[in-house]
């Protein structure tokens, strides 16, 4: 006999086998024992939450010839062949591949002939809300007036998409995602009934990935048994075939972007991409790993509430010393908008690189939520001293760079003073620069409109652009050697070029000199 998958082996056949719907359940169970039964009902839910296997329980329980407390007994002739698929009394319809007017028609037509047994004729639609506006029409009149002897279970994951006028005639009832802990428990149940040693932070962990879902569970479990067949199925295991990471890369990968260490970050991400992770899973994860770091920072006592060990639990509290709250949202906002573009994403590891980038420097952000941790990031390279263009250590106290210089302590930065006579190559290449640089090819042309001109020397031309990739740009020796030979073929003399830019959370006019302002008011005066 071939192999039938656990979700389809362990279907619940009564309705106390059903897990996580205890409110259904019980209302079920007391109109069939009252015989309220009514005549039209709508199941909702995501997938995997049990909708369609409680609709066949119901199915049974109102045909069943010896039905025990609202619950079919599953022994009589009418119970087998409901759970066969092969009574007559008992219509299921897919409505995603039967949604014309031409569907709903042919059941109208049906309903007019008695069940051949039991008292009940089932129909069973599923995924209704795929059903077209005709269709739906069709449908209404039936819908709401039955003969006695049917009942339509009409089962949608969408129940928005549904019009109003069929919601109107239908019993709702909302099937919730089922707790981590019970997918836990019933799966630890079927591992003892297959006789299968599985440990139970791997079980809790697949009741996770399966996001409330029980036949989702039940998949990935029957994946992860099969690939350790005849083995005990561990954490590790788990994770290697789900493509999953441990907690432990994710603190790693969280202690990396907290020191705003960008080549470590993307070294991370090289080595889970090399060991075959599945980056969908990991962003997702990670998320989940932060929204717990911010409950740990946020709350006391939150051990009750977070579903971790506890060497995590220890670890979550000492990483939440090294975060700020604003932080952890900001991280939090940034990984919930990657998770919505991986699901369609080709290049899915550049935008992973990206957002772990943004993590690490906030300057690239300009939403609100970004501005507490772009002051910090400036507060943390002030702390630990900038560098101004002479190479001399930048160093701040209560906001100011004045202060002493006295031996053994850093030097105070000072903004450069202008020397008395700038050199005349220098001022030749400022009076001419803008159409020199209009002369040079594409690719640094658009960057030098925004170059500000200093002094760098005794004879010695400062370039300096707005950011650092600009200036690693123009700053290349090409871009370089291209721009001094211009300068040469203009002037007729050798003026050596050099490029910098602007430190992040700084100004220009803090460390430079604007040469080029000053030339051409000297020029102005002259006039």
């Amino acid at each position: 006999m071939s192999y039938t998958a656990l979700y389809r082996k362990f279907r619940p056949a009564k309705f106390e086998d059903v897990k996580g719907q205890d409110h259904i359940i019980t209302t079920l169970q007391n109109q069939i024992r009252a015989d309220r039964i009514g005549h039209a009902y709508l199941f909702c839910g995501t997938r995997g939450t049990g909708k369609t296997t409680v609709a066949k329980i119901f199915a049974k329980a109102v045909n069943c010839e010896h039905p025990a407390d609202g619950s079919p007994c599953g022994e009589c002739e009418i119970c087998k062949s409901i759970a066969a698929g092969t009574s007559m009394n008992v219509i299921e319809i897919d409505a995603a591949s039967n949604n014309g007017v031409d569907n709903i028609r042919e059941i109208r037509e049906e309903v007019a002939y008695r069940p051949t047994e039991g008292r009940y004729k089932v129909y069973i639609i599923d995924e209704v809300h795929m059903l077209s506006i005709g269709a739906f029409n069709a449908l209404l009149k039936t819908l709401e007036e039955p003969p006695e002897y049917v009942i339509f279970i009409l089962a949608t994951t969408e129940a928005h998409k549904i019009p109003i006028t069929i919601l109107s005639r239908c019993q709702r009832y909302d099937f919730k995602r089922i707790s981590i802990e019970t997918i836990t428990d019933r799966m630890g149940e079927l591992m003892d009934a297959e006789q299968v040693d599985v440990e139970d932070r791997a079980l809790k962990y697949i009741a996770k990935a399966a996001d409330g879902s029980m036949r989702d569970a039940l998949s990935l479990l029957d994946q992860c048994i099969a690939f350790y067949l005849g083995q005990k199925l561990t954490y590790d295991d788990v994770l290697e075939v789900l493509g999953a990471v441990d907690t432990d890369v994710f603190s790693r990968l969280l202690r990396t972007v907290i020191a705003r260490d960008v080549p470590g970050v993307l070294d991370v991400v090289e080595e889970l991409v090399m060991q075959g992770r599945e980056l969908t899973q990991l962003t997702a994860d990670f998320t989940w790993y932060l929204r717990n770091l911010l409950l740990v920072k946020t709350s006391d006592n939150i051990e009750d509430v977070l579903d971790v060990s506890t060497e995590n639990m220890t670890q979550l509290k000492e990483e939440a010393q090294m975060v700020e709250p604003d932080m952890l949202f900001r991280y939090i906002r940034i990984f919930s908008e990657l998770s919505g573009q991986l699901r369609y994403a080709s290049q899915k590891r550049v935008l992973l690189e990206v957002a772990l980038i943004k993590l690490c420097t906030p300057a690239m952000e300009t939403e609100q939520d970004s501005l507490l941790d772009r002051i910090r990031s400036v507060e943390e390279k002030v702390e630990k001293g900038l560098e101004n263009p002479s190479g001399e250590r930048i160093v701040y106290v209560n906001g100011s760079g004045a202060g002493d210089t006295g031996e053994g302590r850093d030097s105070y930065a000072q903004k450069p003073e202008l020397p008395d006579a700038i050199p005349e190559e220098v001022q030749e290449v400022v009076k001419n620069f803008r159409s020199i640089a209009d002369e040079t090819s594409g690719m640094i042309r658009s960057y030098l409109k925004k170059a500000r001109l200093s002094l760098g020397g005794d004879n010695r031309l400062l370039l300096v652009l707005p950011d650092e990739l600009a200036a690693s740009v123009v700053g290349s020796p090409d871009h370089v050697a291209e721009l001094e030979e211009l300068i040469r073929q203009k002037i007729g003399k050798k003026v050596e070029v050099e490029v910098r830019h602007v430190e992040e959370g700084r100004h220009f006019e803090d460390t430079f000199i604007d040469i080029e302002q000053k030339i051409n008011m000297e020029i102005t005066v002259e006039d």
